[in-house]
């Protein structure tokens, strides 16, 4: 699609410079009615899955129906959702723009809301966001078992030159995977146009899209100082030494790794050595820079494929690394991002999820129903920018997929660069997820644990 189809107003990149903190056809009618898979239908070519009725892997069809009922409902900018269960995909459901969504996003720009977000199926690509971080930690191990890193407890310095003469030479590259870098998170400065330490708690990883250059800064961060208040991490508690601390930076590090020690941008290294694998195709996104391979790739963020590609990560790491017979992610890896429960609790949110090697465990939620779920360190996920997911359910050999609406907006070039230019539309490149990737005003109503819950509460017959 081509920017001169579509057009971004100077207000809506003003309202991003405020809400792109982290890191990815409907007409105004109801939901279509796609719910179950027919397992009568021959496989396709790009299914790797039998497709199977709920009630053949023991769920329940109607109970299944409700749950995506509620999250698609019109408010919740839901492109695409999908079950796996049992290496069967039982169930899916995708759409475009609903109704208030497009009054929504017709209010804040000056978008083509059809041209953009109109109808969807299983082709439509959708985006990642943070996502990516998990797909980038499996890139790490797939390069220590081929040689190109020793190990976990390296130091990432080996490869980051510039870390070996200062404190930085103790970092491991397991304290970057952790979020336990012990380095200050990275923001966008706009009056001085550059990124720099961020300012306060409220940036959730730090906003570097909006720099052309997005991996220098976050090489070139300085140890934190301990035993002080910093103020990008709290205004009234002491910064720690291997404190977790959630940031885009310490993933955008380790895409550098990757590149300093395979001598291959993230790209063509995952395209060999995990995406054909899977039979998985995606695209990554990058900076605007002439480093790397004319532009950083963006470890942290921003890989486009379609919801049923997701959920072929999501079964690898179900199937414990194994991809038709090959052993493609090293399964003592698989292991140790089960084990993220144990050695990397997030203990300053009191334990109630833990963060470890890019993966997340889902924090418990209240229900309708009253009960809390799902329990606490129990559900793998990776997590994303507006809601994309891929949840791993290891005690019910189930996989949820989740994306909000998703269109790139490209300028002329048509490549995937990240370049958001304020006040200047037309020269912009930008991931464009709703609601948020888009700067729309206010949120979505989207709940992941509640579609999970009532996933969950189809299966009617125990493994």
């Amino acid at each position: 699609m081509r920017k001169s189809d579509v057009l971004v107003s100077p207000a809506v990149l003003i309202l991003m410079l405020f809400s792109l903190v982290s890191c990815g056809g409907g007409s105004g009618s109801s939901s279509p009615p796609s719910t179950a898979i027919d397992e009568s239908l021959p496989p396709t070519q790009t299914s790797i899955w039998q497709e199977a009725t709920p009630e053949s892997v023991g769920m329940d069809a109607a109970l299944l129906a409700q749950a995506f009922d509620q999250a698609f409902a019109d408010g919740s900018f839901t492109q695409a959702a999908l079950v796996i269960k049992d290496s069967k995909l039982v169930y899916e459901r995708y759409r475009g723009i609903l109704a208030t969504e497009e009054t929504r996003l017709t209010n804040a720009t000056n978008l083509n809301s059809q041209t953009l977000f109109g109808a969807r199926d299983k082709d439509s690509l959708a985006t990642t966001w943070s996502t990516a971080k998990s797909f980038t930690s499996v890139m790490i191990a797939i390069a220590i078992e081929q040689g190109f890193i020793e190990s976990l407890s390296e130091p990432a310095s080996t490869y980051i030159d510039e870390w070996q003469n200062d404190e930085r030479a103790s970092i491991s590259i397991r304290n970057l995977l952790d979020m336990r870098s012990g380095l200050p998170l990275v923001c966008y400065d706009f009056v001085a146009q550059s990124l720099g330490t961020c300012p306060d708690p409220g940036s959730a990883g730090g906003n570097l899209v909006f720099s052309d250059d997005q991996m220098s800064a976050c090489i070139n961060r300085p140890m934190a100082a301990t035993n002080v208040i910093q103020p990008w991490y709290s205004s009234v508690s002491l910064w720690q030494s291997g404190t977790w601390l959630y940031s885009n930076c310490d993933t955008m590090v380790l895409g550098e790794i990757l590149y300093r020690a395979t001598g291959q941008d993230l790209q063509s290294y995952a395209d060999v050595q995990l995406f054909s694998k899977i039979g998985m195709e995606a695209h990554w996104w990058r900076d605007n820079t002439s480093s790397q391979v004319d532009g950083n790739y963006l470890a942290y963020c921003c890989l486009d494929a379609t919801p049923r590609d997701f959920a072929k990560f999501g079964q690898l790491i179900l199937n414990n690394g194994v991809w038709d017979g090959e052993q493609v992610i090293p399964s003592s890896y698989i292991d140790s991002i089960k084990n993220i429960t144990v050695d990397s609790v997030v203990t300053q949110l009191n334990g109630v999820l833990s963060y470890g090697l890019q993966f997340w465990t889902l924090t418990p939620s209240p229900q309708d129903d009253g009960s809390v779920y799902p329990p606490a360190n129990r559900i793998y996920s990776t997590i994303g920018f507006d809601g994309q997911y891929i949840t791993l359910d290891f005690d019910n050999n189930m996989i949820l997929v989740r994306n909000s609406l998703y269109s790139p907006v490209l300028s002329e070039s048509g490549e995937r660069k990240m370049s958001i230019i304020q006040n200047n539309a037309m020269e912009s490149s930008l991931v464009g997820s709703l609601p948020n990737g888009l700067g729309l005003p206010t949120g979505s109503n989207y709940s992941h644990q509640k579609l999970l819950y009532g996933v969950t509460k189809a299966i009617t017959t125990a493994n």
